[in-house]
């Protein structure tokens, strides 16, 4: 029996009993474990009512039921993201619904450590993570794990946190000062002995799914690994070196049920199913509640440009982005990277002030070089590199990307707005945000200078002098293989 199928005609906690009974006759002497997870939510809070009315439901009707999250539960809502206490919304729900335990996202740090040390000092939960040396830093220690405890059963849920190519999580290396991190591929096996001591052994991993499976081919031991970091939906477990990967999206639009089964200290069945939370009709109303205050904030609603069409991608929402610091600082070019577009898509009509901080969430600066075309094409070259992709959207120039038969970049092609090759004998004036700054890896004789308006201001202003927007069609990026 599935879930899904079961949700357009009963309440769900009707269906666990059912499929509990026949599970139960296979297990007479086993115990059943509910782990209900997510990760990313990246501060969506609107599904938390029907999340809290379905962990209620399977609390009522069973005896074990954990809710975790595999990390990122900040930065993306603005709701929650530019409130007076920065992301308390996010702790307060997650508080109310009685979650267990998180992992620690590279997001978790967008507010910086003494924030985030606030936050952690509200929730009644743990931050796990066996990654992070914090012995010069500001944020305070973290537990490597933490036991969850079915009756005499004890599950340790072991933290793993993603790192880039630079050794460091995806956050602006200025919120990361004083910290040292490890490879959790690597640190995990400082943890395999726990399954030795309780029998089975649950990551918490914010690795993304291709380290998860690197992860599981490296540690047969682990039972299960509740993923996060690559926002990869899951509808079916991936089995690896038979350890079960789940993994349930993004933006709390679903939810997996991972059930386990324990018989004498191991656990000998698993099963997952991921959940829409679109299919559950009815939500928690004290919940509910909460969420409609925090959505009443009325200043976010406020109109700062039009759309004259949709913008239907990253890309076309980048250009814009883009265009906004040619505009407003005077330089030549600006590149603003893939992963600090939040969104990808924008309708026709109204923008509103919430969307700028949905679309541009952390408080980049600025930061402005004079380059040669040598330099620059460094840039866009090693940012191709870092994902075997198209990354960096520009303003006052188009690019084409050449690829070479192992997928990397060979040489890139240039033209000003004009359509004019770039001169190799001139220099220009570039402007990037402050996390490509720090973060990414080009030639550059100029150390830059920062300016100190965030890159959301500067579009603000951009909008405002605009008023209209229109990208549609819009293409200044290419590759040729």
């Amino acid at each position: 029996m599935k879930l899904k199928s079961f949700l357009l005609f009963v309440a769900i906690f009707t269906l666990f009993s059912v499929n509990n009974q026949s599970v139960a006759q296979k297990h007479r002497k086993s115990t059943e474990i509910i782990i209900l997870h997510t990760n990313d939510m990246h501060s969506r809070i609107d599904n938390f009512g029907k999340l809290a009315y379905l962990a209620d439901s399977l609390r009522k009707t069973h005896k074990y039921v954990f809710l975790v999250s595999a990390g990122d539960n900040f930065t993306g809502n603005p709701i929650v993201d530019m409130y007076p206490d920065k992301g308390f919304p996010m702790i307060d729900l997650m508080n109310k619904l009685d979650f267990d335990v998180t992992a620690v996202g590279n997001h978790e740090f967008d507010m910086g450590q003494e924030l985030q040390n606030k936050r952690r000092e509200q929730a009644k939960f743990p931050y796990v993570t066996c990654t992070i040396d914090v012995s010069g830093a500001v944020v305070k220690p973290y537990e490597p794990y933490v036991l969850l405890k079915a009756g005499k059963i004890k599950i340790p849920f072991l933290g793993l946190l993603q790192l880039g190519e630079n050794g460091l999580p995806d956050s602006h290396p200025s919120r990361l000062e004083g910290l040292k991190f490890t490879n959790g591929i690597e640190k995990a096996k400082d943890f395999i002995s726990l399954k030795d001591k309780y029998g089975m052994l649950v990551v918490l991993s914010h690795l993304g799914v291709d380290d998860d499976e690197i992860l599981a081919n490296t540690y047969p031991q682990l039972d299960l690994i509740i993923g996060g970091h690559s926002h990869t939906t899951m509808n079916k477990p991936m089995m690896v070196n038979n350890v079960m990967i789940v993994q349930t999206g993004s933006g709390l639009k679903n939810i997996g049920i991972t059930t386990l089964q324990v018989t004498k200290g191991k656990i000998t069945d698993r099963r997952y199913e991921l959940v829409p939370l679109a299919s559950i009709t009815k939500t928690d109303p004290e919940v509910q509640a909460m969420i409609d205050k925090y959505n009443s904030n009325e200043e976010m609603k406020r109109v700062v440009g039009f759309a004259e069409t949709a913008f239907s991608s990253q890309e076309e929402l980048g250009y814009m982005m883009t265009d906004a610091i040619t505009s407003r600082l005077k330089v030549d070019f600006a590149f603003q990277n893939g992963g600090g577009i939040r969104i990808s898509e924008l309708p026709q009509g109204n923008i509103l002030l919430k969307d700028i901080f949905r679309l541009d969430p952390f408080g980049n600066q600025v930061v402005t070089y004079t380059m040669t075309s040598d330099e620059i094409k460094s840039l866009i070259s090693n940012a191709y590199n870092r994902e075997k992709s198209i990354d960096l959207a520009p303003s006052g120039m188009s690019y084409t990307v050449i690829v070479n038969s192992e997928g990397l970049c060979a040489e890139v092609e240039i033209k000003d707005k004009t359509g004019n090759i770039l001169d190799t004998g001139k220099s220009y004036t570039v402007g990037v945000n402050s996390y490509i700054a720090a973060s990414y890896k080009f030639n550059h004789t100029d150390p830059g200078t920062t300016n100190y308006n965030t890159t959301a201001q500067i579009l603000l202003d951009y909008l405002e002098d605009a008023k209209k927007v229109n990208y549609a069609g819009v293409k200044r990026i290419s590759e040729k293989k």
